[in-house]
């Protein structure tokens, strides 16, 4: 092709791709409403998110209303300190979130990941080695067609050049809605669910473990005592949001 061509060619994609955003622009994750990029939320979806960041607990990450110093932990990991290098989450679960996580889990809309991705690298560690999805059970992954969880590390994957290997952690057993459950029940629920096929896919590896949502975090533990078990140095969750029950992160 010579030089001529190739510019022509190029002005043909440019003009393609311009005539595409006109037809199709970027719309706001969670409204819909017409936004100047993708990824981009509108004002009002925006105001509705509640980003998370320091100052946290040292254990777990959970949101502190003020800075209690280093190595403060919440009273959860005081009683119960986590096995896991802590949580962290792009938002609060909140109306604008839940949006997102149905949209991406129950609705097919697979790009909602991207945006997740998006928001979880600022709050990730650094000194990570691997992204581990947490995995659904065979028959889940039929009936929905992918894992969301897999999709957010793989956009992650993109986004910041780290190793994804979705069959490290597996999910030998279906397992009960954990809704209603109370701790002990959610613990019981989980237990002995997850494994890791091959040990040497995450031995000695600082691990991130992706989820969309982390509610009680007995899933987390559960896959948390599987990557450790077979080796791996550390495991940090990352996730697009986070429940925080009333009266968590105050004073």
């Amino acid at each position: 092709m010579t030089a001529t061509a190739a510019h022509i060619v190029r002005l043909a994609r440019h003009g393609a791709g311009h005539l595409v955003a006109l037809a199709l622009p970027p719309r706001c994750p969670g409204c819909g409403v017409p936004v100047a990029a993708d990824h981009r939320f509108c004002a009002a979806c925006w105001s509705g998110l509640h980003l998370l960041g320091p100052p946290w607990c040292a254990g777990c990450n959970l949101p502190f209303s003020f800075d209690r110093g280093p190595g403060a932990c919440c009273a959860a990991c005081l009683a119960d300190p986590p096995r896991h290098a802590g949580v962290r989450a792009a938002v609060a679960y909140g109306s604008v979130a839940r949006q997102l996580a149905l949209k991406l889990k129950y609705g097919g809309r697979i790009g909602v990941a991207a945006t997740m991705a998006e928001r979880i690298v600022p709050v990730m560690p650094a000194g990570l080695d691997l992204l581990v999805p947490v995995p659904l059970h065979r028959w889940r992954l039929w009936s929905r067609g992918y894992n969301q969880a897999g999709l957010i590390a793989a956009a992650l994957q993109r986004r910041m050049g780290l190793a994804h290997d979705p069959f490290a952690l597996v999910r030998r057993r279906g397992t009960a809605v954990l809704r209603g459950l109370g701790h002990r029940g959610r613990r019981q629920a989980v237990a002995g669910a997850f494994a890791v096929p091959d040990p040497a896919r995450v031995r000695g590896k600082a691990i991130g473990l992706v989820d969309d949502v982390y509610t009680s975090g007995a899933t987390a533990a559960a896959c948390t005592r599987a990557l450790l078990a077979a080796g791996a140095a550390s495991v940090t969750v990352l996730c697009w949001a986070r429940v925080i029950a009333d009266g968590e992160g105050g004073d």
